[in-house]
């Protein structure tokens, strides 16, 4: 069944022994951040901490929430997350019914769709506490993260915009700094949907209404992160896992809807004529601080919060942290597009060492010569994989999420000469390797075992494995 809000998810991971309350008072510049990142490197992402006593506040602070396979399979509601990813295929690739019977077929199907659609709603919690005038967004408890990040910095909100063209809504994930009371900088990246909402505003002179919403069911939190195509809606998405629509309800100074039951949102919206305002620097996933960048700025026009309200944070840094185990559910999701689109691949890995993008390792079915290469280039066509900087092809039978697996084929199975092409594409902007903002190297490596119409001319050895009969012995 799914949650109806955060309070419900944090009653359940209390029964499952997976919250830690923490009454000692903790101070939301650093500390938090000192605290939380030490639990994320926990083996196995030690547990989801809820600050009940916050410095200044009267408001906890809820972090980690996701920082488990654990959690992230009780939030999401699924133990093999693959599943989803046919959900998801399924509203992707349709199939066409051309008999009667298929048709009654797809009625299951088709209700199961029409009731993950979401659901707009009179009212809900979060209008418990409407403020229109004498707006400070700095009542909640908003996390400074690291020493020379560039102040306050809003990390775990859904940001909802909708096309200016199209009218579809799009929900993102990204960093919002606080720069005043009553305004805010969005971390729109160049690759992003928000970032296309913003520059087809500005083409066409509108202003771009944005909503923020904090908390909610737990899926909302992840779904903000999935890299969807634009067409995809993540509240409908949310739906299709939950099966069942989210209830939203409309905006007070905005043609938005959010999530009824969230805990905090924040109305307002972005004047493209307006000149693009400093953001940063911020301590990021890559463990690195971004710099001081221009993005666009939002005005505040209200905002609404449930009594009692409890702000959603997460911390991000060197790895591990919990983008950790949300990127390993975005990967484990994702697995049927990719097989769909590549039925010759196996499995792929993004590990969280190499902060997601910067290495795609996959173990591939091989079948013909230049087959690793021919499936590196389509992985690097699509969707947000285009910004993976190496990718690493792997025989069927290496499981690429095993490191001592991988580094076997690879220094073994690899002449860099033969085996390694240098491409040019498009890179993550939080790269700072590269000498152009977003725009860089890339590295494809053929660590398969190679044959002689691959242009290996002596004979490959064979693996050491041990008899059947010995083993059974």
């Amino acid at each position: 069944m799914p949650y109806k809000d955060l309070r419900e998810f944090l009653k359940r991971l209390e029964r499952e022994g997976e919250l830690a309350r923490i009454k000692l008072e903790v101070s939301p510049i650093l500390e938090i951040t000192e605290i939380t990142d030490r639990v994320c490197k926990m083996p196995k992402g030690g547990k989801a901490l809820l600050f009940e006593k916050v410095k200044d506040y009267s408001i906890p602070v809820l972090t980690n929430m996701l920082g488990s396979e654990k959690r992230i399979k009780l939030a999401l509601g699924y133990e093999r997350l693959e599943d989803i990813g046919w959900k998801l295929y399924k509203l992707l690739r349709p199939e066409i019914p051309h008999t009667f019977l298929e048709k009654l077929k797809r009625l299951p199907e088709l209700k199961k769709l029409n009731d993950a659609l979401p659901k707009t709603v009179k009212d809900g919690p979060v209008r418990d506490v409407i403020k229109k005038d004498n707006i400070d967004i700095l009542e909640f408890p908003i996390l400074q993260c690291w020493p020379e990040d560039g102040g306050r910095y809003i990390t775990f909100g859904q940001v909802i915009t909708k096309d200016p063209e199209s009218g579809i809504r799009n929900v993102g994930l990204y960093r919002v700094q606080v720069l005043s009371p009553t305004e805010l900088a969005l971390h729109w990246q160049i690759h992003k949907d928000g970032n296309h909402h913003y520059w087809k505003a500005k083409r066409l002179g509108k202003r771009l209404e944005v909503a923020i919403a904090i908390g909610g069911d737990p899926v909302l939190s992840y779904v903000s992160s999935a890299p969807l195509p634009p067409e995809v809606d993540e509240y409908l998405f949310a739906g299709l896992i939950r099966e069942e629509g989210v209830e939203l309800v409309k905006g007070l100074t905005v043609d938005l809807e959010y999530p009824a039951y969230a805990e905090i949102v924040i109305e307002g919206y972005v004047d493209p004529e307006e000149p693009l305002v400093d953001e940063g620097p911020f301590g990021d996933h890559t463990g690195f601080y971004t710099p001081v960048d221009k993005y666009p700025k939002m005005h505040i026009t209200a905002i609404l919060h449930r009594k009692d309200p409890i702000y959603l944070a997460t911390i991000v840094g060197k790895p591990p942290q919990e983008d950790k185990y949300i990127g390993w559910a975005t990967e484990r999701i994702f697995l049927p597009l990719i097989k769909f689109n590549l039925p010759e691949v196996v499995d792929y890995h993004l590990p969280a060492e190499g902060c997601f993008h910067n290495f795609c390792f996959v173990s591939i079915k091989k079948r013909y010569p230049g087959h690793a290469f021919k499936v590196a280039y389509a992985l690097l066509g699509l969707g947000l994989m285009s910004l993976t900087k190496h990718v690493v092809v792997f025989d069927e039978d290496i499981d690429v999420h095993d490191f001592a697996q991988v580094l076997w084929a690879w220094g073994n199975n690899v002449d860099p000469i033969r085996d390694v092409q240098i491409l040019k594409g498009p890179i993550d902007v939080l790269d700072h390797s590269t000498n152009e903002v977003g725009f860089g190297g890339k590295m494809i490596i053929d660590a398969t075992s190679k044959w002689r119409s691959e242009g290996y001319t002596r004979v490959w050895p064979k693996e050491i494995r041990m008899s059947e009969e010995v083993k059974k012995k």
